[in-house]
């Protein structure tokens, strides 16, 4: 347990310390007026492999930091159960994540304004108050807001330009920023990264918040049902060190587990598909089939070469480029285990008649083929000098859902991810990994690749490569919109103010409230969702 001063009673509980979890806590408890309480069934983030930024793939299959849930076994992978890794510690998954930070493109926001006050404008208007843009500040960036976000344009591996102009020749410009006026384009990933440590949601929020005499975070608590009466919720019931707790909010309750423990804990209590539940012996209090519902996901493969070329496989992988390494950044905070892995990336349309990028890119200046045992090798590469172009959809439109298991608040629910479930979906990958090949064979990058490992020259027509990505494509990690927003109680879960349909002082406030998926990396939306959603909470508590 930590926090500052004694409470007996809380105004606000919030249910997970997650990338909106903790937004919302930060901005809750900033007047000092509101007593606010979050409860985070995961433990700490003081933990070395969370602030070294390249010591992500250590925590890929951690259970101390890590949900590690699993998926149903998947037609449209092969048949594979996928691992979908999501953070279980203060910070959420922005404490486990690669830290590339993107807004999303303009058009999805002006889908979102369905709901009123989630159009462009209002969304970009946010960004830029939450924002501290390294890069500088102007019509699209903000700075001077709580969250720094590295430009990340020193110490970038030399291939990266080599990548940038085989993009260039390629038809795909560069762009300077992501974020900015124009997303279509190749260019340098942004990064939740500060002074050469992981900058989470809990490092630049919560933090700050815990500080504070009126907010407490209360870790190792599993909040196992929302505790409703006459059509209100009034608190939680938690469990802690083996017991059972009871928390109540004098205010509301809400919900920023995610897209995958928000729907869940809503089924738990008794909100959620009615035959489902009652066949569980769960009372049913709302029968809403939107709970866990329209669940949106970006798939993701990468293509690999061997290089003629040194790349961070000759630098990680020997004991004395490992040393290098540490001392770079033990002394100077730099080198490359101050970064993510993917330096740079772009985004494309697989076809001139779109009016948007649909996929996206992600260059990495090495490779990861060979698996290490409990972990992804991020920081132990492949003994060879290697390159790897990584892809992922922006739209799909093939939709999941996420049910309960049982009754029983510790199993993981039932993830069906249904990848690649319609013929969009395929046939835009199959034309996405293509242009990733024509990529290769531009001059800049073909005079430096000795040959092509995954899927190899072997793997050439369309159906082999269709193949080829069922049985190697899986989540890209942005799993979304299972309590989605929306004005229609038939079709959502939450009204634009993320108050849950039916009920009174209950809100879901996280990425599981996306209307639709977003096109890109989801962190920065999921921030966004903790911005706008306090907005909200503080707006009607005025």
């Amino acid at each position: 347990m930590a926090g500052g001063g004694k409470m007996d009673e809380t105004d606000y509980i919030i249910v997970g310390a997650g990338s909106a979890g903790c937004v919302l806590a930060d901005r809750l408890s900033a007047s000092g007026r509101h007593r606010v309480t979050v409860l985070e069934a995961g433990g700490s983030d003081r933990r070395f492999y969370v602030h070294l930024p390249l010591g992500y793939g250590k925590l890929f299959y951690d259970p101390a930091v890590n949900w590690l849930y699993r998926t149903e076994p998947d037609p449209g992978l092969a048949g594979v159960r996928d691992h979908w890794p999501r953070g279980k510690l203060l910070g959420g998954s922005s404490s486990i994540n690669a830290m590339v930070w993107i807004r999303g493109h303009q058009a999805d926001y002006e889908e979102w304004g369905a709901n009123p006050g989630w159009g462009w404008t209002d969304c970009l208007q946010a960004y830029r108050a939450m924002e501290d843009t390294e890069a500088g500040g102007d019509a699209w960036r903000g700075t001077g807001g709580p969250l720094f976000i590295s430009a990340n344009r020193t110490g970038l591996h030399p291939l990266v330009r080599d990548y940038l102009a085989a993009c260039e020749a390629a038809g795909l410009a560069e762009t300077p920023d992501f974020n900015g006026e124009n997303q279509e384009g190749a260019g340098l990933y942004q990064m939740t990264i500060k002074g050469g440590r992981r900058n989470s949601a809990a490092r630049a929020f919560l933090r700050p918040a815990m500080k504070r005499q009126n907010f407490r975070v209360i870790t190792r608590a599993l909040v196992t049902r929302v505790v409703i009466e006459d059509g209100r919720a009034v608190g939680v019931e938690f469990r802690r060190g083996g017991e059972s707790h009871v928390l109540r909010a004098r205010a509301e309750v809400i919900l920023s587990g995610g897209a995958i423990n928000s729907p869940q804990l809503l089924q738990l209590s008794g909100i959620g598909p009615g035959g489902l539940l009652r066949g569980l012996g769960v009372p049913v209090t709302i029968d809403n089939p939107n709970v866990g519902d329209h669940l949106s996901d970006h798939q993701g493969i990468n293509y690999t070469w061997s290089m003629n070329v040194p790349t961070y496989n000759d630098d990680l992988r020997p004991w004395w480029g490992k040393l290098r390494a540490g001392l770079q950044y033990v002394l100077m905070r730099g080198g490359p285990l101050a970064k993510s892995i993917n330096h740079a990336g772009g985004f494309f349309r697989t076809s001139p008649d779109l009016p948007r990028p649909n996929m996206q890119l992600y260059f990495q200046a090495f490779s990861t083929l060979l698996p290490r045992e409990g972990e992804r090798p991020v920081l132990s590469p492949d003994p060879w000098s290697g390159m790897s172009i990584g892809l992922s959809n922006c739209r799909p439109t093939s939709r999941g859902h996420i049910r309960l298991r049982s009754a029983d608040p510790g199993q993981h629910p039932v993830i069906t991810a249904n990848a690649f479930s319609t013929n969009h979906d395929v046939e835009e990958m199959l034309a996405a990994v293509k242009y990733v090949r024509h990529l290769a064979a531009q001059p800049a990058l073909a005079a430096l690749i000795r040959e092509e490992l995954r899927p190899g020259p072997a793997v050439m027509s369309d159906d082999e490569i269709i193949a080829d990505f069922r049985a190697r494509s899986g989540t890209v990690y942005h799993p979304s919109c299972t309590c989605r927003m929306g004005s229609d109680p038939a079709g959502s879960v939450v009204d634009a103010r993320l108050r849950v349909h039916g009920i009174d002082a209950l809100r879901v406030i996280d990425a599981s409230a996306f209307p639709n998926i977003i096109a890109g990396n989801t962190n920065a939306p999921a921030m966004l969702m903790g911005w706008k959603g306090s907005e909200l909470v503080l707006a009607d508590a005025r």
